[in-house]
């Protein structure tokens, strides 16, 4: 048995006009599925919104999961694989325009000073690296494929839940509205590399399952659009392998810098190291010590990071106090 014998079964199999009607909103009752479309769309991005300055990972599945932002995206695959031109990519920009809109109006309920990098919903959607366009390109497979059979609907939901789309153009929005633009391109990477995966592995997945439209001198024609869409995709990735590579030196000097730290105090009765964060190329290290500290040089002498990176010690000096005494007032 062949390979698209195994990954789809004849029985299993859905029809293009069944594909076609599931992913292209202009097919059908256009007025009631665009309408649908809008709503649903308008109503994730509030959710999402709300779940990133809530910081709240449950709601923010919870619009991952109403999200309709995966149709005209894998819409867009199935008309790369039947080589039919415009239509449903304009759902999508259409979509990140209404969504990006969304976060900056909810950035304006934010209290001035707000720190979003201490927000877990932020920080992890404006660094994205390259395992997120792995697990971004896996999902698309697993999305075509569910798409094409119909015995695997039911794992849609969970497909939804894995590919972060509307998200991330919270985030943007949110940092947009906040003037933090640099966040908000992060965001806006992670969101594009995550489209892109997912035509990538569309239009792979449709044309080797037959959805593809037989004719004649359109074999190259094809091709270029494998071609285009591998090379953008490796495109993102670049600034994506640029990203984890920075993260991997910075978790790696930041920890040698707190294992140096650590040293440099060890013989200092009740001193302790409570935290190292490296702001720039400057490692600020945060020591609570009971009384004088050994001279900075014995530190210098112990680190093991570049003579570039700057080291400053923001120490807390003092001495605990028992004020009063809990009494127990059992025997």
């Amino acid at each position: 048995m062949s390979l698209r014998g195994l990954v789809l079964p004849p029985q299993q199999r859905r029809t293009l006009e069944e594909m076609t009607t599931e992913l292209d909103l202009r097919v059908g009752d256009r007025r009631s599925r665009l309408t649908a479309y809008w709503t649903m769309l308008t109503l994730s991005g509030t959710i999402a919104a709300a779940g990133v300055l809530s910081d709240s990972t449950a709601t923010v599945i919870g619009a991952m999961i109403i999200a309709p932002l995966s149709t005209p995206i894998m819409g867009t695959a199935l008309a790369l694989t039947k080589r039919q031109r415009g239509g449903t990519a304009v759902f999508v920009l259409g979509g990140v325009v209404v969504v990006v809109l969304i976060g900056w109006l909810a950035a304006l309920t934010v209290p001035d000073g707000y720190d979003l990098l201490a927000n877990a919903q932020v920080a992890g959607r404006t660094s994205p690296s390259l395992l997120d366009m792995v697990a971004a390109i896996a999902t698309g497979l697993a999305g075509a494929i569910a798409l094409a059979r119909k015995d695997l609907a039911a794992v849609l939901p969970g497909v939804a839940i894995a590919i972060s789309l509307v998200p991330p153009l919270a985030v943007v929005g949110i940092c947009l509205g906040l003037g933090r633009s640099d966040l908000a391109w992060g965001a806006g990477l992670l969101f594009v590399s995550n489209v892109l995966a997912l035509v990538l592995a569309g239009t792979l997945v449709f044309a080797v399952l037959g959805y593809a439209v037989p004719a004649p001198g359109h074999g190259r024609t094809r091709a270029r659009t494998y071609v285009l869409l591998t090379t953008l995709v490796l495109l993102v990735s670049l600034p994506l392998a640029l990203n984890t590579t920075v993260a991997w030196f910075v978790d790696t000097w930041t920890r040698d810098v707190e294992r140096a730290a650590t040293a440099w105090v060890a013989d200092v009765d009740g001193a302790t190291v409570t935290g190292v964060e490296l702001h720039g190329f400057t490692a600020v290290v945060s020591v609570t010590a009971p009384g004088d500290l050994p001279p900075h040089q014995d530190l210098l002498d112990l680190l093991d990071v570049p003579e570039s990176m700057g080291i400053r010690l923001e120490v807390v000096t003092g001495h605990e106090v028992e004020v009063r005494e809990v009494l127990s007032s059992f025997e």
